[in-house]
């Protein structure tokens, strides 16, 4: 595979995007030219699905996956990685659609699959050379302190297992149970580490600037934030169990 990103899908899911989208695929284009784009759009009541399909019927680099109602950040992604893996990506990536994360920083974070040092790729605020702009302290609290959280329930070594900016390998991507996801919000970019690294997946971090959105509302609300905390300590404890069972089994 070449640095030019050839078979490299970016998946970014939209929910009334419509001002960010044009300039967005335009970027993500620059930055990585063999690309494809796929939009995955749940019906965006601003007509952000009808521009995706204007610039894929300008652009057979972008697609885009219409879906009928808001069911959440995981259930997008996990539609729009089911169709990249279907179309013959080797690379998967997963990012926002707000410039929350920097298209410039796509070589970046592609480039340890492609020289074949890593599975998975987080584009972290908190590793060195990494940041955050634009943000009060109240989400700098509730997002460090929730992938500390996180780290420390779930012994993971990445730094920072709440950000969305991510580069997978298609094999490793595929291997993990879709199925078996149950997080319908921002805590599947926790869980989808997690299960990632109890498969064995090689976790490289890389430092991005992470830039809040340019237009438009953040969707963090206080249920994301229970949410988050309910499912990691779920997490946690159905792993527990399954070892606990395992060794009734074998005693």
């Amino acid at each position: 595979m070449d640095s030019s990103g050839d078979s490299t899908w970016v998946v970014v899911p939209t929910y009334n995007e419509a001002e960010n989208l044009r300039p967005l695929t335009v970027a993500i284009l620059a930055a990585l030219p063999t690309a494809t784009i796929l939009v995955v759009d749940d019906s965006s009541p601003d007509g952000t699905g009808a521009i995706a399909d204007e610039l894929a019927a300008a652009d057979p680099r972008v697609r885009v996956r219409h879906r009928a109602a808001k069911q959440g950040l995981g259930r997008a992604y996990l539609d729009g990685f089911s169709v990249a893996l279907s179309g013959g990506a080797g690379v998967v990536v997963q990012m926002d659609a707000d410039f929350s994360h920097d298209p410039t920083s796509l070589p970046a974070l592609v480039a340890p699959i492609e020289r074949g040092e890593a599975d998975l790729v987080i584009g972290s605020r908190y590793t060195s050379g990494g940041g955050v702009v634009d943000w009060g302290i109240g989400r700098r609290v509730i997002s460090r302190c929730g992938s500390i959280f996180a780290k420390l329930v779930l012994g993971l070594r990445p730094t920072d297992l709440t950000g969305g900016f991510k580069a997978w390998r298609g094999p490793t991507l595929a291997a993990l149970p879709f199925a078996g996801i149950h997080a319908g919000g921002y805590v599947f970019l926790i869980e989808m580490t997690f299960r990632a690294s109890r498969n064995g997946a090689r976790i490289r971090e890389v430092p991005i600037t992470f830039h809040d959105r340019r237009v438009g509302q953040s969707k963090m609300s206080r249920r994301i934030v229970v949410e988050a905390f309910v499912v990691v300590v779920q997490l946690r404890l159905e792993e527990l169990l399954a070892r606990w069972r395992g060794r009734r089994q074998t005693t």
